[in-house]
């Protein structure tokens, strides 16, 4: 067959959409299974090191002299930090606590057509526990138990990630924005928020992205959750344009060019009575000390191609769902440009004169969570 041959459009389109839902399909179930070998593991060393604390009287030494000794084993994973050790072993404790397991059998058994016979033994329990755990990607499992304390919570924020395949930046807008008890106010106690549409070719690539352990996999940074960004970015434009304080609308997904790059910032406002652009960056996940960079990269490029005659230097603005202040403050340290990051004080570069015309921190905070969905339609 000549490689110029035509091939009918229709029969050819069919085909090449059957090959990649089969490649998506097989990329999504490997991603899967790989994530539950780790999860297993994570689970066993968790197990092993309460059990030979428990038998042998070992202290809190044992967990730093097993990440010690794995480290030099296995140099560069930091899957065996001693940091994620601990939680492995924490790990145990919450799922196995009275608390979370009665909650998971009234679960159970409050859902029609669920068998629950296999939970009235201790060791049906304990598989049922096991299953719900390495179906839910490790990272996930870490916010939960960092940033969740209630028990129905924990499980519903599990059981929500492992259904609708959660990513870890949508799973951490559903903690912020409270879903577990907006949930319970609308009397839906076991009913989940539609947050991903089903089978979308993109949640394969998500899954062998950000949903696992990127090390484990040896895989690069994660997608953005384009939806839920879309939807933030929309509504934090109109909040920032109602504020009043000055900003005037110029573009979303602005345009930068540079050589024969392109670069695209998410807002971008001029302020009349500061004479500045201000630039705004939606992140859905932590803050990043990159963020920083990156932001100082556009502003560099904003005063050198848009600024305008007589116009103060450009502002930024960087909103995302947590922050660590102190994070915050030494990645700003050696920015020329006033960069200022949700409720973080704006640069000391920014005349004081000026701070009080932008939106304070609180003001940016409760934008944040006041647009934070409960609910996404399919």
């Amino acid at each position: 067959m000549s490689s110029k041959e035509n091939l009918p459009d229709t029969a050819y389109v069919a085909f090449l959409a059957d090959l990649k839902a089969r490649i998506g399909r097989a990329r999504l179930s490997a991603a899967r299974a790989v994530n539950r070998e780790l999860l297993e593991l994570y689970w066993d060393i968790g197990l092993a090191i309460k059990e030979k604390q428990t038998s042998h009287g070992w202290g809190e030494a044992v967990v730093e002299n097993v990440a010690r000794d794995l480290l030099a084993a296995y140099p560069g994973n930091t899957g065996f930090s001693a940091s994620n050790l601990w939680r492995m072993r924490q790990a145990i404790d919450v799922y196995t606590a009275p608390d979370f397991l009665a909650q998971l059998v009234r679960e159970a058994g409050a859902q029609e057509g669920v068998a629950t016979d296999g939970l009235s033994s201790p060791e049906g329990l304990a598989q049922a526990v096991r299953d719900l755990v390495v179906d839910v990607p490790w990272g996930h499992h870490v916010n939960v138990l960092m940033k969740v304390a209630d028990p129905a919570a924990r499980l519903y924020y599990l059981k929500g990630s492992a259904r609708f395949g959660w990513s870890r930046a949508v799973l951490l807008n559903q903690v912020k924005g409270q879903a577990y008890e907006r949930t319970r106010a609308e009397g839906k106690s076991h009913n989940f928020p539609s947050v991903l549409p089903e089978h979308l070719a993109e949640q394969a690539e998500e899954a062998l992205k950000s949903s696992y352990n990127l090390e484990f996999l040896g895989l690069g940074q994660a997608v953005l959750e384009r939806e839920l960004e879309a939807r933030l970015i929309e509504r934090l434009r109109d909040f920032i344009l109602e504020l009043g304080y000055g900003f005037c609308w110029i573009g979303q997904q602005h345009r930068l060019t540079l050589g024969n790059k392109e670069y695209f910032v998410d807002l971008l406002f001029y302020h009349r009575f500061l004479r500045s652009l201000v630039a705004v960056e939606l992140k859905v996940g932590p803050f990043e000390p990159e963020y920083a960079g990156k932001m100082d990269f556009y502003l560099n490029l904003l005063n050198e191609k848009e600024r305008g005659p007589g116009d103060e230097p450009s502002i930024g603005i960087i909103l995302c769902a947590e922050k660590d202040n102190l994070e915050v403050e030494f990645s700003l340290k050696t920015k020329a440009n006033p960069i200022g990051v949700a409720e973080y004080r704006l640069q000391s570069q920014l005349p004081a004169a000026l701070q009080g015309k932008l939106p304070t921190p609180e003001q940016l905070d409760a934008a944040v969570r006041s647009v934070l969905p409960a609910k996404r339609r399919r």
